[in-house]
């Protein structure tokens, strides 16, 4: 309930306690109520003393003290007085008294003072309560949310990973600081901060530490908040955005989404667009127009920066663009240790190693790995959060939760464990490959198995060698179906493999420029972005000389794998039967088998303290491709997974 349905009820409550203590004055006094015949009769037997008429009532007084009261009917009835004359009855009538001035003010005027209130309640209410926001009256009022300067505990100390965007926004919290430090030299802070890069990697987070650091008061919106079904209310609250923030320079005015907001104008026809335009052009004038925004700083967030709009971009707006990219191991680790202080960790667990084993991780998927890792712990009843839980966490957001309620027939396991072991032993023997994390046929999502792969560093770029290698290594776990099952025998199980596997040759030639024949040519599809175009820009008899080298790749790294598996065969039944044991191996058991030793048993994580090696923060190729900064990731396949 808000202040002003508050209100409403107090003066309710009021007004009906003071109607209370008028009519109370009027309150008769406690007295036995006679019929009127009976009334009479004591009259005429001379047993009343005294009696008062006020109208229709009569009060009075019988010979032994004792009060009454009577209601006179509505007849005429002369006989009464004489009755009471000749019964010697003292005969009285009130002085007529007049209300009171006030009193006849406050009756007459009650409804009609109940009506106004009413009316200004709802008319309140549809204007948005007592903020003025919310309700159908108030399209134009601005719906970003103001942050004082002392609601705002996040420091520059609670972002992490991100050292070169805190560099480029760091001057913007002196500016705000102290102004007279740059207008001294004639220097004009950016008016507009425009902070792109994936989501979760901390653009809010960034923006907010800035108004932290600089203890300024805070708005913040979403660009979908401007645009209403009618035309001119974004416009109308950009105006009135601005105009609250001049009331509180020097302030920070923080727009997420911005792209919802300052698309490229002239992409379409419609009310739903003239009213996004009308919006972009008023965000336009507010921020470069007539009158100075002097201590009104804009930040906007985007992951979009390609979608907009030429003149947002252009200086004395939206100037100075902040890239808020993912992090590298060192900014994860940091951005680790941050989100630990708030759990309780045990001590083997090393967020090195962890950082080491998350590469593409945004903050935000960090984030969520630790409270994964919490939640396992706290559900097994346990004190600390321990590389086991880390271990669960990861896999879970890799690779999905467990499927325990689905049953595997043991031909099915057999070859699941089968495919997965050709996955790792070509993954293992092949040059510039990633280690082998882990091997499991234990059912997650959609995948049936997964071999998890722990990269030794962050991968900005591949060799070809390492392409090549992953190209073998996908192909292993179909081959491997095939050595034991005969042609006939090979599943579906290996469609995605086979998926990723033609993505990633097509793109060895076409994009990246690694094949001998075809030479470093980009031979990519119409990128004009009219819908449908779907057109090439090479000829027929080079998208067949495109074709025949992507199959030389494939069948050439296809041979390779399935050489090694024959070469190794004993390994891939000594794997498979590991497998079937123990349904999930690590490194460590990986190495024996490549050894030829026999399978140490699993990992007791809660009763070994030795941090030094592979823990629960190995991620997957396929999450990493998929987390690339890179609009055409070149991170490689996933690893093998049967969908």
């Amino acid at each position: 309930m808000n202040d002003m349905a508050k209100n409403f009820v107090l003066w309710l409550v009021i007004a009906a306690v003071i109607l209370a203590v008028v009519q109370g004055f009027d309150k008769p006094a406690q007295d036995t109520l006679l019929d009127y015949s009976e009334f009479v009769k004591e009259v005429q037997g001379g047993k009343v003393s005294e009696v008062s008429i006020d109208g229709l009532t009569i009060r009075g007084k019988t010979v032994n003290g004792e009060e009454f009261r009577t209601v006179r009917p509505q007849v005429r009835d002369d006989k009464l007085m004489d009755d009471l004359l000749n019964n010697r009855v003292a005969v009285k009538a009130p002085e007529p008294q007049e209300a009171s001035i006030w009193r006849q003010l406050l009756v007459a005027s009650f409804p009609i003072l109940i009506i106004i209130a009413v009316f200004m309640f709802f008319m309140k209410q549809m204007q948005g309560g007592a903020g003025g926001k919310g309700g159908p009256m108030s399209f134009g009022k601005s719906k970003a949310r103001l942050l004082g300067e002392d609601q705002i505990n996040v420091t520059f100390a609670d972002v992490a990973g991100v050292d070169e965007a805190k560099e480029e926004v760091q001057e913007i919290v002196e500016f705000l600081q102290d102004p007279a430090k740059f207008q001294r030299l004639g220097g004009k802070i950016p008016r507009g901060v425009l902070m792109a890069g994936q989501p979760g990697t901390g653009k809010t987070l960034l923006a907010r530490a800035i108004a932290g650091e600089a203890k300024v008061p805070f708005f913040s919106i979403s660009g979908s908040d401007f645009v209403e079904m009618f035309v001119g209310v974004g416009a109308s609250r950009v105006r009135d955005m601005f105009e609250q923030a001049k009331k509180h320079s020097p302030c920070i005015i923080f727009i997420d989404e911005i792209d919802a907001v300052g698309r490229h104008r002239g992409g379409g026809h419609g009310g739903g667009n003239d009213e996004r335009e009308q919006t972009l052009n008023q965000l336009l004038v507010e921020m470069d127009g007539f009158e100075g925004n002097e201590g009104v700083i804009v930040i906007a967030a985007t992951n979009r920066p390609d979608v907009l709009d030429k003149a947002l971009m252009r200086p004395g707006r939206f100037d100075r663009q902040v890239h808020v990219g993912l992090p590298d191991i060192r900014g994860r680790e940091q951005i680790l240790k941050v989100h630990m202080r708030k759990v309780p960790i045990a001590d083997q667990v090393d967020p090195s190693i962890i950082a080491r084993g998350t590469p593409g991780f945004s903050g935000a998927d960090l984030a969520n790995l630790i409270n994964e890792a919490a939640l396992f712990a706290a559900r097994a009843n346990r004190r600390l959060v321990t590389n086991e839980e880390f271990e669960k966490a990861k896999d879970k957001i890799l690779m999905g939760a467990e499927r325990k309620n689905m049953a595997m027939s043991e031909k099915e396991k057999i070859n699941t464990a089968y495919h997965e072991a050709g996955h790792a032993i070509v993954g293992r023997l092949v040059p510039e490959h990633d280690p082998v994390h882990k091997v499991s046929i234990i059912p997650r999502g959609r995948a049936l198995g997964v071999t998890v792969y722990l990269p030794e560093e962050d991968k900005y770029s591949l060799s070809k060698r390492a392409l090549e290698s992953q190209l073998s290594s996908l192909f292993g776990g179909r081959i491997a179906e095939e050595l034991t099952l005969g042609f006939d025998g090979v599943t579906t199980g290996a469609s995605n493999d086979i998926e990723r596997a033609t993505q990633l040759a097509n793109n060895m030639v076409t994009k990246w420029g690694l094949s001998e024949k075809l030479g470093p040519l980009h031979y990519g599809e119409d990128e004009s972005g009219v819908p449908g175009a779907g057109n090439v820009n090479y000829s027929g008899h080079t998208s067949k000389a495109i074709d025949e080298e992507v199959r030389r790749i494939v069948d050439s790294t296809y041979a390779r794998a399935q050489k090694l598996l024959e070469e190794n065969r004993d390994i891939l039944e000594s794997m498979k039967d590991a497998l079937m044991e123990y349904e999930t191996i690590d490194a460590e058991q990986v190495d024996d088998l490549m050894a030829r030793r026999k399978v140490r048993p699993p990992k007791d994580w809660h009763n070994n303290d030795d941090s030094s090696g592979s823990d629960g923060a190995a991620t997957t190729e396929e999450k990493v491709a998929d987390k690339k900064d890179n609009s055409d990731p070149i991170g490689g396949p996933a690893p093998a997974s049967d969908v």
